[in-house]
């Protein structure tokens, strides 16, 4: 593993690191911040899943969750959103290939070799990170934005145990049911939507739901929000009976603006369950 740079942040540090990843197959980079409390020993980790076009610099350095983490002792880890390198696929629309990994495995062609972003969030980072670093691996809880948003909901429903929290700021809802999703979901893992299911927050809330509080924030004024599809989500819900904080913010739209009005309200959120 390789520093690329540490800086000093509300009395922590925050990191950004590079490491050969055996799940993506090719040099992923991470951001981490460490409150002051982890030079004591283990803290407890948010991991934040960042959307659509993002690396790990987006929310690392628009979001101000470090401020609101210091403050509750919590680490923040800010994965990539994809595999990266000369030897990637690629494709030249936006929400296809580099910055669009989706958080999950592919199996077709030609995403498959290096488009294993579900492996690498779920097994190969937190086993470096609790390695590497002074993180406690028993006190977990996950957000995202958008795309992780969508990646933090079906990693926290598919992960029974993992996570203590989940909450998530403008996810993808519904994504067999929508342009974001079927789009990407046909190209990753083929035309058998059986297969889709398995990363279809909607169906998955539906089908499990998740052990434990839920926080989603969505605004009115999201540009795309008959891409996200947040209604389906509540309905599936409210029929589950789900432990869940469900809001539509007035007039917030689907930026960082957005994210950042809101993240104290998430940290604290994941606080109280990572130190109940």
């Amino acid at each position: 593993m390789e520093t690329l740079s540490e800086n000093r942040c509300f009395g922590g540090t925050q990191g950004v690191y590079k490491h050969a990843s055996s799940a993506t197959a090719c040099d992923m980079t991470f951001g981490l911040f460490l409150p002051e409390e982890a030079q004591d020993g283990p803290v407890p980790i948010l991991w934040y899943l960042s959307g659509l076009t993002c690396t790990h610099e987006n929310a690392m350095t628009k979001a101000g969750a470090q401020q609101w983490a210091a403050e509750q002792g919590i680490a923040i880890c800010f994965p990539d959103t994809s595999p990266r390198g000369d030897n990637v696929a690629d494709d030249e629309a936006f929400d296809l290939g580099k910055g669009a990994g989706f958080y999950l495995n592919a199996t077709q062609d030609p995403w498959a070799p290096h488009y294993r972003m579900w492996d690498y969030v779920a097994d190969e980072l937190p086993a470096l990170l609790a390695d590497q670093f002074a993180i406690d691996p028993d006190r977990q809880a996950i957000t995202g934005h958008s795309m992780g948003g969508h990646g933090a909901l079906t990693l926290a429903m598919s992960l029974p145990g993992r996570f203590r929290s989940v909450s998530a700021f403008s996810p993808i809802c519904n994504p067999t049911g929508g342009d974001w999703g079927r789009k990407q979901f046909t190209a990753y893992l083929g035309t058998d939507e059986a297969t889709w299911k398995a990363h279809d927050a909607s169906i998955l809330m539906a089908d499990k739901g998740f052990d434990g509080p839920v926080l989603v924030d969505t605004g009115t004024s999201d540009q795309f929000l008959d891409l996200l599809r947040p209604e389906t989500l509540a309905e599936a819900a409210a029929k589950r009976r789900q432990q869940i904080q469900f809001r539509m913010q007035p007039g917030y739209d689907h930026s960082y603006f957005f994210v950042s009005t809101f993240m104290e309200d998430h940290v604290a959120f994941h606080a109280e369950a990572l130190y109940a």
